[in-house]
């Protein structure tokens, strides 16, 4: 059992920025940190770091915690290991006795990573010392390997009799490890195992913190019917589909140039490593996944994918592009001269020459794909042409951000003008089409793959099944949720009294309440302060419908949990500390969204649009862009003023708080 005096002692040692740094790609922001959420998909900031605190909090999504929490999050470990995983990395002894908590698949999962170490360190061992790697140690000199180079990506040699498992057994480490980390294969005649990897040049796949989750394992004898490669299986602590190859080692660099480059092969990522080019990675022998884009995003969100010039690595090249652009990631594309991979290249012609090339021949997937086109003579018959542009709006209705879809068929548009001789118009048409496609067959498959939600032999129509309500009536009794930011600001205005509407009324207008009664209810609120009539619970209580009933809704929503438990707990209950923070962080999001409304019906103007009023759209849509992500970047404090009265020592409403001003100086 660790004590809590060790627990302080990781907890104090370990730098949470540091650790969430290895998944987040952290920016400085005043006295913390941001990034984008590693729990749930965002484009723009909400995940925050405290390191005065020692603690994250994501305000998209409300995920919060410690360092201990994030490394249990992000590694899908128990607490026992999470303080195991910290001490470790920080050079804190810990007892070695079983730990509080600690279950069977904990130990399991520390079993197998210990047969991974294990392996590691021996398959590295053997590589250096063994006669049989004489084979394998040729290789890598051949390549231009030198010794430190095997040493930083823990390269080895995997015998060819089943050694691992005779050694691993003297080390007192169980089968069940052994076999859990596929490091060993069950016979099929006994009961006997063998080892996975034999004769092999062996690759260490790590995960982001560095920790060894599998192998690969390339053949030595080329005349061998055998497979080139062969990789671990999935096991509990790896998913192939989740991994990016060399990850570890490029994570601070893809932040420093705010761009990863992904190549196809481990010996690329090496022999760019020891060239100096270090932001580069494998997606780890698989087709590119969503999964791997996710990781990859938390460090920078610009991608330069270069794949082999063969059919299968273009066809690679095509599909690990549209995961990309679906992921929301600046995606550019390269191709090396003929006969050349980035290997042969960056070893022919060193790092300068390459980033040379990088920075004149890699492309935006729009201007790559047409270039293509051009060579391969796609771009000369009519049908050819037409195919060929279908296929990059195909790709363009993948991104997730409707912005950068206008600008990318304005974009395809005047790339594809010479031969379309029209305007952007039916570009946007077409890209309508799929987009609406697409969400088509979205639904038709959620719809398929949650089953029958009726018996077979119903009527098409069900409003006609005897005693069942018709569609238009379901419609009716099934109103939508009021969104809690309009019912806030409906309840600061008749809490507080004239000053909180005089400022509320400042910042907000009806056009900002999306729901139509919250945003009559405001209309008639600012109405009556206007003429100098009561404004107050009872007035509205007594008043014809919706109000009663609205303002039981704003009023009672929020607090009667904590209400009931400030009773029993015998504490004093506040509503608002401070009510204009909380007015300030109540208008945030009533503005966001009217903003984020707006853009969508600008959207949908532009797709109508001539011309010359599409150019003016296009502008205005790129201004309130901008003031979305002004909103999204600022605090509620700093986004609105503090309310100024004739009366500095004026207060709001009911004197249950006390709010100064910024400028207000104490006497």
């Amino acid at each position: 059992m660790i004590s809590d005096d060790k627990k302080e002692e990781i907890r104090a040692a370990a730098d949470i920025v540091e650790v969430v740094g290895d998944y987040v790609k952290l920016k400085k922001s005043g006295s913390g940190f941001t990034g984008l959420c590693p729990f749930h998909n965002e484009k723009t900031p909400s995940f925050h770091v405290t390191p005065r605190l020692g603690i994250y909090k994501c305000f998209g999504c409300g995920e919060s915690g410690d360092v201990f929490n994030f490394v249990m999050e992000m590694e899908g470990i128990s607490f026992p290991e999470s303080l195991k995983t910290l001490a470790e990395r920080y050079g804190i002894d810990i007892p070695d006795e079983h730990v509080e908590g600690e279950d069977e698949r904990t130990r399991q999962r520390e079993g197998i990573f210990h047969a991974l170490k294990f392996a590691g360190l021996f398959f590295y061992r053997q590589l250096l010392e063994s006669d049989d790697a004489e084979a394998a140690r040729s290789y890598l000199e051949k390549r231009g390997y030198d010794r430190k180079i095997w040493r930083s990506f823990g390269l080895g040699y995997a015998p060819r009799n089943s050694v691992l498992l005779k050694e691993a057994k003297k080390e007192g480490i169980g089968e069940e490890y052994l076999e859990g980390a596929d490091l060993i294969k069950p016979g099929k005649r006994t009961d006997d195992f063998y080892d996975t990897f034999r004769d092999r040049l062996m690759f260490p796949i790590f995960n982001p913190s560095g920790k060894v989750i599998a192998f690969a394992g390339r053949i030595l004898n080329e005349g061998k019917k055998t497979a080139k490669y062969i990789n671990s299986a999935q096991t509990s602590v790896y998913n192939k589909s989740e991994v990016v190859y060399g990850v570890n080692f490029a994570k601070n660099e893809i932040r420093k140039e705010e761009e990863v480059i992904l190549v196809e092969g481990y010996t690329d990522v090496i022999t760019m490593n020891q060239h100096g080019i270090k932001n580069v990675v494998a997606s780890s022998g698989t087709s590119l996944t969503s999964g791997q884009i996710n990781i990859l995003q938390r460090y920078g969100n610009r991608i330069v994918m270069i794949y082999d010039a063969d059919s299968a690595g273009q066809s690679a090249m095509e599909r690990g592009m549209n995961v990309a652009l679906e992921e929301g990631m600046d995606v550019q594309l390269m191709e090396l001269p003929e006969g050349e991979d980035p290997d042969s290249f960056v070893k022919q012609f060193g790092k300068e020459s390459f980033l040379d090339f990088k920075k004149k021949n890699a492309e935006d997937f729009v201007t790559f794909t047409i270039h293509k086109s051009e060579k391969e003579g796609k771009m000369e018959g009519p049908a050819d042409r037409s195919a060929s542009i279908k296929k990059i709006l195909e790709s363009i209705a993948l991104m997730p951000n409707e912005l950068d879809r206008q600008f990318y068929v304005q974009h395809l548009h005047q790339k594809t003008q010479m031969y379309r001789k029209g305007s952007d118009r039916e570009l946007f048409q077409q890209l309508d089409q799929i987009v609406s496609e697409r969400k088509r067959r979205d639904r038709f498959r959620k719809k398929k793959k949650s089953g029958p939600q009726f018996d077979h032999h119903q009527p098409a129509d069900i409003s006609q099944i005897p005693g069942r309500m018709n569609t238009g009536e379901l419609k009716k009794t099934a109103p939508q949720k009021k969104p809690h930011y309009e019912k806030e600001i409906i309840r600061l205005m008749l809490q507080y009294g004239e000053k909180m509407r005089q400022y509320i009324g400042h910042n907000v207008g009806e056009e900002h309440f999306e729901d139509e009664e919250l945003r009559n209810f405001y209309k008639d609120i600012i109405r009556r302060h206007i003429e100098e009539k009561e404004i107050s619970v009872d007035h509205y209580m007594n008043r014809e419908k919706p109000f009663p009933v609205l303002v039981g809704d704003v009023m009672l929503e929020r607090y009667s949990v904590s209400e009931k438990l400030a009773r029993r707990t015998g504490s004093e209950f506040k509503r608002d500390k401070n009510p204009i923070k909380t007015a300030k962080s109540t208008m945030k999001p009533l503005r966001l969204y009217y903003c984020e409304r707006r853009r969508r019906d600008i959207t949908e103007q532009i797709k109508q649009a001539d011309a010359d009023k599409r150019e003016k759209l296009v502008q205005l849509l790129s201004k309130l862009q901008k003031e979305i992500n002004r909103i999204h970047k600022t605090s509620a404090d700093e986004l609105f003023d503090d309310p100024v009265y004739a009366k500095s020592d004026e207060t709001i409403g009911p004197k249950i708080f006390e709010y100064k001003m910024k400028n207000k100086k104490e006497n």
